[in-house]
């Protein structure tokens, strides 16, 4: 009996997931400043910090770099996602479904959930690396594979399933959770790097500079590590989360916006998280180097330079990065299942995402692996991009599976077939590295929609 009233509890947890968002139910700018706050000043954050250290970046390259590559992602969830979000109102899902229909829509959403459910994952796995230190938890290095320890699988089990509730309550949970946590969150990041400048033996700014040349962004990239420039550091920060903004995924965010502006709320998150937060993950990472007290995970890193503080600050940061990202990985799946409540395919994503989560593996894989699953998903933006500001101009049908009632729109299917496989080869045969492919990936949809759609919109009406 408990468990029927649970479920119809769970049942009525509605996110417009079929419909446009009410008027009454849109959100105010203070929400979004909190989620995107909260999801990007993240735990993994900790770990990108790391990894451009790891693979030499210089002090200028991390500098100028980042605050380019963060003034760009601002300009595209400003002025790309946001303004279709306002005016469809729907899910990212929902929309595509329209354009592409549904059978393309089901294989896009089956891609579009398992890459989240491995990103959420990876949060996951930050997380628990700091929840399992007061138990003494032998916890695998994160260049490990496999989980080493029954304590390792518990712990991550747990973390997962809290994560998964949250999402499970939905978008005002999310932005409540966030608000709170994502001030404190900042705080700690900052007091941690200001701890560890202390480690490196620094007395003024002129000292500070000098020892951020030599001993923190060098240049020279660790033994086994790519090198990286100024110019891996822009894409990779413009394109860190391309499948929100040129991707469009925070479609399904932005449609409780009142307001297109709303779009850029995400300043806050990218110049406190990945530009601020980046740069401070840096610093304690080197600083543990020099010090010879280097440890592999986030937690037991954070822990050892500001103590309990530090250990618990890994772990929020963690879940408020993973709530958003299992939220949209459940809003896919749920389009991929309609018969299905919202509340149950997040559950199946949160099952997902705490199964990837045990294999650390992925979290020191996460600047190739965001590339990559970003670069997935940018071909279907492009789509929806011409779809709504183009396809009108050049006298073709928008939308065109819902109003031609067609199960696959050929337009949209030959472009991310098309430029995911023109992606490969030009990554595995010419060369060209993942993080500089997204950019022409993008341009290149739009143009491939356009031109495909004239003939196939023309070809499907001489045969009607």
């Amino acid at each position: 009996m408990k468990t029927a009233t649970i479920t119809k509890k769970l049942d009525q947890l509605y996110e417009f997931d079929r419909e446009p968002v009410t008027q009454k139910n849109l959100q105010g700018l203070g929400n979004f400043l909190g989620i995107f706050a909260g999801e990007h000043i993240a735990g993994t954050e900790f770990v990108i910090g790391m990894l451009f250290v790891a693979h030499g970046v210089s002090v200028v390259d991390m500098l100028v770099g980042g605050l380019i590559g963060n003034i760009l992602a601002i300009l595209c969830w400003a002025f790309i996602t946001s303004p279709i979000a306002v005016k469809v109102r729907l899910s990212l899902y929902w929309h595509l479904k329209k354009i592409a229909g549904p059978v393309l829509v089901f294989i896009y959403n089956i891609v579009n959930a398992l890459m989240f459910c491995f990103l959420a994952g990876a949060m996951v796995a930050v997380s628990a690396t700091a929840v399992g230190i007061p138990f003494h938890i032998q916890m695998p290095e994160l260049n490990d594979l496999y989980p080493n320890s029954v304590g390792w699988v518990v712990t991550v089990i747990f973390v997962g399933a809290v994560i998964t509730a949250v999402a499970i309550m939905g978008f005002e949970s999310l932005a409540r959770f966030a608000r709170v946590s994502a001030p404190w969150m900042f705080l700690i990041f900052v007091a941690a790097a200001i701890a560890s400048i202390g480690t490196l033996d620094v007395n003024s700014f002129s000292e500070f500079w000098d020892i951020a040349k030599t001993k923190i962004w060098s240049g020279v990239p660790l033994d086994g590590q790519s090198k990286f420039t100024m110019w891996h550091v822009i894409f990779f920060t413009w394109l860190a989360n391309a499948a929100m903004h040129l991707g469009m995924s925070d479609l399904s965010l932005f449609r409780y916006a009142r307001k297109w502006q709303y779009g850029f709320a995400s300043a806050i998150g990218m110049f406190l998280g990945h530009y601020i937060a980046w740069i401070s993950s840096g610093i304690i990472y080197a600083a543990a180097m020099y010090n010879n007290f280097f440890f592999d995970a986030p937690g037991p890193l954070a822990y050892n330079i500001v103590g309990i503080s530090g250990a618990v600050c890994v772990v929020i940061a963690g879940w408020t990065t993973a709530n958003p990202t299992l939220y949209r990985a459940g809003l896919a799946l749920q389009v991929a299942s309609p018969n299905w409540s919202r509340w149950k395919v997040t559950l199946i994503a949160g099952m997902l995402t705490t199964v990837a989560a045990l294999f650390p593996a992925l979290v020191m894989k996460l600047l190739e692996f965001v590339a990559i699953y970003g670069l997935i998903l940018l071909p279907m933006g492009a789509v929806i991009f011409a779809d709504h500001y183009l396809i009108p101009k050049i006298g073709l049908t928008p939308n065109y599976a819902e109003k031609r009632e067609i199960n696959f729109n050929w337009a949209a299917g030959i472009t991310w077939f098309g430029l995911l496989l023109l992606a490969l080869v030009m990554n595995r045969v010419f060369g060209v590295e993942v993080f500089f492919l997204g950019p022409p990936v993008w341009i290149l949809g739009v143009f491939t929609y356009l031109v495909i759609s004239r003939i196939y919109q023309k070809r499907t009406m001489i045969l009607a």
